[in-house]
Formats: C-alpha cells, sequence, structure tokens
C-alpha cells in the first residue's frame, strides 16, 4: 500500500542544499519507496500548511533535516520551517490514532551533537549526520529505510555508485524527456526528477 512506502522529506530547499536533496530523493527511491514532499503541488487552492499536513498524513516514515539554522542575511533569523514540520510530524505519530500510530522519523543534521542546543527536547533521540556529504547521506538513509523494507536492499556503497551512474546518464534521460539537466535538477522539476530516477532504476532492474 503506498501509505506505508510513503516518506515524508522534510529538508531545505534552497539551492545550497540542493545536491543533498537529489540523493536524498535518490535513495528513497532506489530502497524502494516513494518520496513526497511539499514539492509535489504548486497550486494555490490549497494553503501550504494545510498541504504539508495532508502529505504528512499519508506517509508512514518521516525523513527531517534540521541542519539549517544559519542566520539569514535579511531578518538575522534561522529558518524554523523544518523543526516545525518535525513537530507536526512527531505530534501525529504521537496522537494521532490508527495506522497514524505506526509511522517512524529519522531526523538528520550536517553536525554531530548542535540539535542539542538548536532543538534541545529530541536529545536522547538516535540522530544521524550527514555533514554535508550526499554520499554519507545516504548510507545513513539507506540503514534506515532497511529496518521497514520488505525486500533486502542493496548497500550505501552499492546505491552511490547507481547514483553516479544515474548523474552520467542524465543528459541522456534529459534529452528523452526534452528537458535539460539543469532544469530536471530544479525544484520546480521535481515530478519530472522523481520520474526520471524511476524509470532508470525500472531500466536497469538493480
Amino acid at each position: 500500500m503506498p501509505y506505508h512506502n510513503n516518506v515524508f522529506i522534510n529538508c531545505p530547499f534552497d539551492k545550497e542544499y540542493n545536491d543533498l536533496f537529489l540523493a536524498l530523493v535518490f535513495v528513497i527511491q532506489d530502497s524502494g519507496f516513494i518520496p513526497r514532499c511539499a514539492l509535489e503541488s504548486s497550486g494555490t487552492e490549497v494553503n501550504r500548511l494545510m498541504k504539508i499536513a495532508d502529505i504528512i498524513k499519508e506517509c508512514r516514515l518521516g525523513i527531517h533535516d534540521i541542519s539549517r539554522v544559519e542566520l539569514s542575511s535579511s531578518g538575522n533569523l534561522p529558518r524554523f520551517n523544518m523543526p516545525f514540520e518535525c513537530g507536526l510530524f512527531w505530534g501525529c505519530m504521537l496522537y494521532a490514532q490508527g495506522s497514524q500510530k505506526n509511522k517512524k522519523l529519522l531526523v538528520i543534521d550536517s553536525m554531530e551533537h548542535r540539535y542539542k542546543t538548536s532543538l534541545s527536547d529530541i536529545s536522547g533521540q538516535d540522530i544521524s549526520v550527514h555533514q554535508d556529504s550526499p554520499k554519507l547521506l545516504i548510507e545513513k538513509v539507506r540503514s534506515w529505510l532497511s529496518q521497514y523494507s520488505a525486500e533486502r536492499l542493496p548497500g550505501g556503497e552499492a546505491i552511490w555508485d547507481h547514483y553516479q551512474e544515474f548523474q552520467r546518464d542524465l543528459p541522456k534521460i534529459c534529452a528523452g524527456l526534452n528537458i535539460t539537466p539543469a532544469e530536471l535538477v530544479t525544484n520546480a522539476y521535481f515530478g519530472d526528477y522523481l520520474y526520471a530516477v524511476a524509470t532508470w532504476l525500472e531500466a536497469k532492474a538493480y
């Protein structure tokens, strides 16, 4: 069922995080799960918070990157969206009824122990650290997802190799989609990126 394979992604969507985001989406799909995030719908008929709440409801698993704590240049404040959405998911996991109580989440950060200062309420939890490395992020996420997969997953090194091969094939993939590589790896083309990864993995039959 889709609910059991859906993974909610809560992370920064800025240019600085993009390499990590693309790797995160890939490892989720290569592990047999379905990435979900706020980028999948850009319509104005539903406000952003309700859209995020609906996606969370449809996902058994959630990956939450709380690494974006730098102060903004304009308001001299950090971004609060990621810890807020993490709290929404956690609250749903703790207080909802039925299948919603089966939710599981992974909290990740770029630096070890920094969350103890920025989000101390989650101290004592098993926080994974990616050090801003897409390869390390793939290894951490793969290890976590393996607990909830009905199939035996490839190792982190194997999935990293798959991702490197996918990137090498990107120009050919984009030519088939009539999309430029520069377009495909932007947030506006999230759905197309999902499709490209899914069809490439299906063709490879790893």
